[in-house]
């Protein structure tokens, strides 16, 4: 397979799970985030082990200056982009009721959250829509992944919930606009999924579960999260663009 993905915040969390299930499937991997590479060799030397080509490049999808430096460096490495997995992000440095949450938080987290996202989207798309109309049959896709708090309410990380809700309208937008040059886009919105930034709320969410949070009685995990995005990335969904998939256990439904 000659497909590429690009994943921000690959190399941890959801992105690793998402990375590895792609990695599988034959996808050579592009993946970002603010780390020194020495730090995580580690971890592309995993994923190298499954056998597909990676390449790291350290990029802050928040700064207007990174960005097209980030997407020049992919494309003069690997020449084009199949699939973009918007995945980085970050919650609240300190989680605050909303009477008393601060500009400066809430800047921050839309920043990476939702603006650095969008205008990815943008550049990468432009590229995608330049290869597709020579290419016509090359596979393209776009994949957000945001989060049951673009629906659910948690008032002590407003920014983080709107951040989400806005990704859920990204999503839209560039499915309605993409549309034309047959490049879906899909949303993933986990649920509760066990990783560095949940580990400090790990206690709460044994308990809730306990209590009936989700209807399947665990936590997520990274893979759970990287097998829906495979299948999105491999044109198992073709048609469905637009589209959520909630990975959340079945928390998001309503029940008596």
């Amino acid at each position: 397979m000659n497909k590429v993905a690009l994943i921000t915040g690959g190399t941890r969390g959801i992105g690793l799970g998402i990375a590895k299930e792609l990695g599988m499937a034959g996808f050579k991997l592009a993946l970002c985030g603010q780390r020194e590479e020495t730090s995580i060799e580690p971890v592309l030397e995993d994923l190298r082990e499954l056998g597909c080509e990676v390449a790291y490049f350290r990029s802050d999808v928040s700064s207007p200056e990174d960005r097209p430096k980030l997407v020049e460096a992919v494309m003069k490495r690997f020449g084009k982009v199949n699939v973009l997995v918007n995945n980085a992000g970050v919650a609240p440095k300190e989680r605050r009721d909303i009477l008393d949450a601060t500009e400066e938080s809430f800047e921050h987290v839309l920043h990476v959250n939702l603006q650095g996202p969008y205008f990815l989207t943008q550049l990468i798309a432009n590229q995608m829509i330049g290869i597709k109309k020579h290419l016509p049959e090359e596979f393209f896709c776009i994949i957000n992944v945001s989060s049951v708090s673009a629906t659910v309410a948690s008032v002590n990380r407003g920014e983080y919930c709107i951040s989400k809700a806005g990704i859920a309208m990204a999503t839209k937008l560039w499915a309605t606009r993409l549309g034309e040059f047959d490049i879906p886009v899909y949303e993933i919105q986990p649920g509760v999924i066990r990783t560095d930034m949940t580990s400090g709320v790990q206690e709460k969410y044994d308990q809730m579960f306990r209590n009936g949070l989700a209807i399947q009685q665990r936590w997520g995990l990274p893979e759970d999260v990287g097998k829906v995005a495979a299948a999105m990335a491999t044109a198992s969904m073709p048609y469905s663009t637009g589209q959520v998939v909630m990975v959340d256990g079945g928390m998001s439904i309503q029940r008596l």
